[in-house]
Formats: structure tokens, sequence, C-alpha cells
């Protein structure tokens, strides 16, 4: 029998899902959220289903599988409904349905806390710290650019700052070269997308020479009190990975990121041989298989996988307490094609386990902002999130859809490609 949610938020009754929607928003048309509607006057939950490359097959999977799947559901049911529509095509664990499970399981989650009338993090077993703690980015084509954005957050009072030549890849690449020049092919070789003489070409020696002398001129200039991390975003051969590693090992990093793509994990049993330089692994993995045997085998120091990219809260609290039992911390990804309402997700995560460990910045304007009320507040290295119920963000529809552009959305993203001198993939 359907009833209303009484005072304090309790719903005394059982809520029905009656309608599932994707909302898609941002400019670029990359953010997709997930409004789960009841039968229950008011109560509604919101989840991230964000996709920087597919937001169209995202929005596409969520009104044609996800929907039907869900509809006539109870919101309670919140861990069954995630198991269920993992399988409910079969194969699984790939990018886009895990996406869309993460967005339909968030704004489950957003429900029950607005029925309970708390806090996500309260529904998972409370605080276990003040506020959660987060990374900044800084970069510079120079040392001396570096040195003063680092500067600039160390006097906004950000301990936790990543460092970067450049942007991924940054301190690696090579200048520009005529054909058959600087080691490029010559002229009759060259047809795009192989093409490296106009623009910069990736080289893995310049890389593992130029980023350890790059913190080493940054603990010169600021000493051990700021706690460094750097992205390798995945750019080297395995073997240069590990000698990489081997050479931070004096500079006392906070981590480094990604140092190896998914396909050459087990080279993290080399790196935990030679050096003690901690190793941040996760933001493309979406398979269990994948990262299972580097936490059980303590191969890394920090878990950063995507929440939304995970399957959502479920998963992603489930992965965290594994974590926790072999030493190993939480580092959600997040970067700057996130939304706010998954960043809460993370937030209410990083509150409720001990484990945690950091939690990377996000950069929003104010007209994005205006979407979320109720969104996160960073501040001076630290984010803040409210005492509502559920996730504590919202989504102001009208604005939503004033920031979306159509014509941008449908205009075809496709990851960056960075080649190396004779106009090989790098791979990340």
């Amino acid at each position: 029998m359907d009833t209303a949610i009484a005072p304090g938020g309790i719903l005394h009754g059982m809520a029905t899902i009656t309608r599932v929607r994707a909302i898609r928003t941002r400019a670029d048309g990359t953010w997709v959220i997930v409004k789960i509607e009841t039968n229950q006057p008011g109560l509604y939950g919101i989840g991230s289903a964000s996709d920087h490359y597919r937001a169209g097959v995202v929005v596409a999977a969520i009104n044609e599988v996800l929907a039907p799947k869900l509809v006539g559901r109870d919101t309670a049911d919140i861990e069954d409904i995630w198991q269920s529509t993992l399988t409910s095509g079969y194969w699984r664990q790939d990018s886009v349905m895990g996406t869309v499970i993460a967005g339909a399981d968030m704004a489950l989650w957003d429900i029950l806390g607005k029925e309970a009338g708390l806090p996500v993090y309260r529904l998972l077993g409370g605080r276990c710290r003040a506020a959660v703690p987060v990374y900044a980015h800084a970069a510079g084509n120079t040392i001396e650019e570096l040195i003063a954005d680092v500067q600039h957050y160390i006097d906004d009072g950000w301990v936790y700052i990543r460092c970067q030549l450049g942007a991924y890849g940054g301190g690696g690449f090579l200048e520009p070269a005529s054909p058959g020049e600087g080691g490029r092919p010559r002229a009759s070789a060259l047809r795009a997308p192989f093409d490296t003489t106009k623009r910069g070409a990736f080289d893995d020696e310049a890389y593992l020479q130029n980023v350890p002398e790059m913190f080493g001129a940054l603990r010169q200039h600021f000493g051990y009190g700021p706690k460094f991390t750097h992205d390798v975003h995945e750019h080297l051969r395995p073997h240069q990975a590990v000698a990489l590693a081997q050479a931070l090992e004096p500079h006392r990093l906070f981590f480094v990121e990604d140092i190896l793509p998914p396909e050459h994990v087990a080279y993290y049993r080399h790196i935990k041989q030679v050096c003690t330089t901690p190793q941040a692994m996760g933001e493309l993995f979406i398979n269990s298989a994948e990262y299972l045997p580097l936490i059980q085998e303590r191969l890394i120091d920090y878990m950063r996988i995507r929440v939304s990219k995970a399957g959502g809260i479920t998963p992603a609290r489930k992965i965290a307490n594994l974590c926790e039992f072999y030493g190993v911390h939480t580092a959600w990804q997040e970067g700057g094609d996130n939304d706010p309402v998954n960043q809460l997700a993370a937030y209410h995560l990083d509150l409720a386990s001990w484990n945690f460990g950091i939690q990377e910045e996000n950069h929003f304007t104010d007209g994005e902002l205006a979407v979320f009320p109720g969104h996160a507040v960073t501040e001076r290295g630290y984010m803040y999130g409210n005492e509502a119920p559920g996730l504590g963000v919202d989504i102001d529809e009208t604005a939503a859809a004033n920031l979306f552009d159509a014509t941008r959305a449908a205009q075809p993203r496709f990851m960056a490609e960075d080649r190396r001198a004779d106009g090989s993939l790098v791979r990340p």
C-alpha cells in the first residue's frame, strides 16, 4: 500500500520505481544524470552516469535497457537491482553498462537516504573524519612555471598537490621536427595520423630523465612539507615504468598515479621489489578481475577507480572494505570531465571509509554548479558536503537544459592520441 513520507523523513511503506530518465547536461553534453522517480509524492533520486566520450550511447542504454528493467521495482532492493541489472545482458563488466548501473545505484542510495532522513554517509556507517582532503592539479610548461603554480596552491592552504610538466605525458615530449630529422620518418612515409613532425612526439627516455629532475627541483625549492603526486597516465613502456618508480623514490611522493596500463599490471610486482614509491592505480578499471590481484598481493597503495565506472556506491563500498583488509587506501578518481553528483557520491564513501586516502579535485564553472543545488564545496584543500538527506545534491532541470548545447553534444569525442616519434600510438 502506498504511503507518504512521515515527519522526520521516514517512509512508512514501500516506494516503487515509476520512471527512469536520462538528463543530459553540460555545454558539451558529456554529463548524464539518471533520475529515478517513485510512486511516493516528491520522492526521487539522482545519480551520475556521465561518460566523456560516449554520452549518447549511455543515454540510449538508460532509455532502452535500464528503464524497462527498473520500472516496478522496489527502491529498497538496491543490492538485488545492482546484481540483476549487471547480468541482465548476459555479458557484463563493460564501461557503458557499468556507468548506467552506477547512475541507478547512486539514485537508489539517494532515495534511501531521503526515506531515512539521513545523509548517505551515515547509512554507510557514519563519518571517520571531519572533512575530505583533496589534491590540487599544478602544471607548467617549465619548472619555473610549475613552481609558481605549486606556490599558488600552497599559499591557499593546500597540502596535496599533483605536479605535471605540461599535460599528461608532459616532460616526455620531444619538439616538432622536420621529416627525416630529429628521429622522424622521411616525408614520403608520413600520413595522418602518424605524422609527428608538426607536433610533439612522446619519448620514454626523455620522460624518465625529466620527471625525476622535476621533483628534484620541487623538493629543493619546497622541501618535504608538501605531499606531491604525479600522473604518468600509462604513457610508459613497462620496464621504463619500473625504472621511473625507482628513480622517484628519493623524492618521497605521496603517490605516483597510473604508471602502468591495465594490460601490464603484473609489472607492479617488479616495482614493489625495487622501491617503496607508493602506487595509485585504477582509473581505467571496470572489472574486479583487474584490481583484485593488485589488492590481494598488496601491489598498489591507493585504489583509484571512478565510482561511476566501478558501478556505483554498492560495489565501491565493497572495494573500500576489501582494500582495508590489505592496507590499501581509496583515492576515487575524479578529474575535469566528472560531474558534481559523482563527486558527492565519492565524498560520502570518503567520510565513511577509515582507509580513505585522498580525493582528486574538480573544477566547475558557476553555471555548471547552478545546475546542482547542494553541490560540494572545496576550500583550502578540503571538500565539504552538507547534511541534507541522501546525496545532498539536486538537479535543476531548467538550468540543465539551458546549459546543454545540442550542437556541441552532437560532435564525436575521442581520447587524445599521443604518439612516439615513429608515429606509433601511446596507449593509455
